[in-house]
């Protein structure tokens, strides 16, 4: 089969090869990728920004999240069957759906929702399972509630808006005036042109930030937030107590406690918390979030839809920030969708 590949960390780009299709495990089944998406955490992934928290072998297929047809099933597989249109997020031990194969467990995927296609629904799994754990399981938002979310037109900022607005919050999001309209269409609240403005300035007493641009503006999040609040970042840095839960050596656990010491003293100076979020797959969830898209209460944002052969011009994009919504890696032919459950 063909998989875009990595041969050593911080390769300026994969290649296209030829690989063997994987073996599964009986809780597996195969899937035949009909498409896949681009997220930041494959480009963390590629330049091993991520290698305090995860290591991979060389070479490696890139690719967390896809939608296809499954084509094989192991013999303890009882929630699917052959021929079944499906969406995931792979466990981030067992990463590859750049690639026209995957094998992975039945834990870990749900059905496509009917009323989008393989691309639409491809889009979906990580920016969506990452939304839902971060307003839903995290936050508990309630009706009422005041939620500011970064980045509000890109993969996360699309879906998340729309999860934080049918759990009832009032939305506050960033992004560049242009993209008002697209914000607004989502159910944002109060649109906040980044470009002329510190949302810090205009902003105060919010009861949950959802950070995914770390750095300053995460610390700045700590200037809107009211006491008993949550700040949820999925681009800072984890801290001690995410060492701890994860079960994290205690090496690393100290290294995670120095290097976020000052967002530390930022939570006991507002009496509010600090999360480090590592999304983790779940086909029960997925679940839920295709009968949102079913009830068309969330839809799917994309960007762009290219072929897997330009892999490397659609991570090129995605590096430059300026995607609204998600960009696709097409893995079949035109002529082969229209054949396509």
């Amino acid at each position: 089969m063909k998989a875009a590949v990595i041969d050593t960390y911080k390769q300026s780009m994969p290649k296209i090869k030829e690989v063997p299709i994987p073996d599964i495990r009986s809780n597996d089944v195969l899937v035949k990728i009909v498409a896949a998406s681009i997220n930041p955490i494959d480009i963390k992934t590629k330049d091993g920004g991520l290698k305090m928290l995860l290591s991979y072998d060389m070479p490696m297929i890139m690719g967390s999240d896809f939608a296809g047809i499954i084509t094989v099933v192991g013999e303890k597989v009882t929630n699917f069957s052959v021929g079944d249109a499906v969406y995931g997020r792979v466990q981030k031990n067992r990463i590859g759906t750049f690639a026209e194969y995957i094998a992975v467990d039945q834990g870990d995927i749900a059905l496509k929702p009917k009323n989008i296609n393989f691309e639409e629904a491809a889009s979906i799994p990580l920016v969506g399972l990452t939304s839902y754990q971060t307003l839903h399981d995290i936050m508990q938002i309630q009706p009422g509630e005041k939620v500011m979310i970064q980045g509000g037109s890109g993969g996360i900022g699309t879906i998340a808006i729309q999860i934080a607005k049918y759990l009832g919050a009032y939305v506050a999001t960033t992004t560049s005036a242009n993209n008002f309209d697209l914000v607004n269409s989502l159910g944002a609240d109060y649109p906040i042109n980044y470009q002329t403005t510190n949302f810090a300035e205009v902003l105060k007493d919010y009861d949950y930030v959802f950070d995914t641009r770390g750095g300053a503006t995460l610390e700045d999040a700590f200037k809107i937030i009211k006491p008993g609040g949550k700040v949820v970042s999925i681009a800072g840095l984890p801290n001690y107590r995410f060492g701890k839960e994860y079960g994290v050596p205690l090496w690393k656990r100290l290294a995670f406690g120095i290097a976020t010491r000052n967002l530390t003293k930022l939570e006991k100076q507002t009496q509010a918390s600090y999360t480090f979020l590592f999304m983790k797959p779940s086909g029960a969830q997925l679940d839920i979030l295709g009968h949102l898209i079913e009830a068309e209460i969330i839809k799917p944002v994309i960007d762009r839809i290219v072929p897997l052969t330009k892999v490397a011009e659609a991570l090129s994009y995605s590096q430059s920030g300026r995607a609204t919504g998600k960009i696709i890696l097409q893995m079949t032919n035109d002529s082969e969708k229209e054949v396509r459950v």
